[in-house]
C-alpha cells in the first residue's frame, strides 16, 4: 500500500491527475484536479483500492483530506466514487461539523447522498472525527436564502429580514420565522 507519491503533474483530467514519478505516470483520481497545476511538483497522499476487476489510486492534497476520505468510505453504502465528490464540494471542516451536529440537510447537498445515507454517515461517524470547532450556520443561512428565493421572494427582501431570524433555530423553524417576517405577521 502507498502513503504518498511525490512527482510532477503531467496531465489533468476532469476527475484525475497524472503524477510522473521517475518516469512512471500514476493515474490518480482526485476530488478536485484543478487544485493542482501542470508542471508543478506535488506530494499527493494516496489510497489504493484493489478489487477483482480494478486497481485504482485515489489522491489527496493533504493527509487530513485522506483521513476524512478513509473515514467516509468506512460508512456502510458509501464507496470511493461517492466519497470523492463529497470532498470536492465540501470543506473538511464543514463535512466534519455537519456530521457532529447531525445536519442531514447539509450532507444531502452532496451528489448521490440521500436522506438514508446521510443518516448512516452520522450514525457511523459521529464522535469519531475528532474535535470540530467550525460553525456551519453560514451554510444554514445560505440554504434559507436559496429556499426563500425558490419560493419567489427577491434576494434583496430576503437579505433585509435575515438579521431578524434566530440563527439558533433549525432550518425548518428559521423558514417559518422568515416567512412570517416576509408576510408582515
Amino acid at each position: 500500500m502507498y502513503d504518498y507519491i511525490k512527482g510532477i503533474i503531467t496531465d489533468i483530467k476532469h476527475n484525475a491527475i497524472v503524477v510522473d514519478n521517475q518516469g512512471i505516470g500514476f493515474f490518480v483520481y482526485v476530488p478536485n484536479p484543478y487544485t493542482f497545476s501542470l508542471g508543478q511538483e506535488y506530494q499527493v497522499y494516496i489510497y489504493q483500492q484493489i478489487r477483482e476487476d480494478e486497481n485504482c489510486l485515489y489522491g489527496f492534497a493533504s493527509a487530513e483530506e485522506k483521513d476524512l476520505f478513509l473515514k467516509l468510505i468506512s460508512v456502510k453504502g458509501l464507496g470511493c466514487k461517492m466519497a470523492l465528490p463529497i470532498l470536492a464540494v465540501g470543506s473538511i471542516e464543514g463535512i466534519m461539523a455537519a456530521i457532529e451536529k447531525e445536519n442531514v440537510s447539509y450532507l444531502k447537498k452532496f451528489p448521490k447522498i440521500g436522506d438514508k445515507l446521510a443518516k448512516q454517515m452520522i450514525l457511523d461517524l459521529k464522535g469519531k472525527l475528532g474535535v470540530v470547532s467550525v460553525d456551519i450556520s453560514n451554510d444554514k443561512e445560505e440554504e434559507l436564502v436559496e429556499a426563500l428565493i425558490g419560493l419567489g421572494y427577491k434576494e434583496k427582501e430576503v437579505k433585509t429580514i435575515l438579521p431578524k431570524v434566530d440563527s439558533n433555530l433549525t432550518l425548518e423553524s428559521q423558514m417559518k420565522q422568515a416567512l412570517q417576517l416576509l408576510l408582515g405577521r
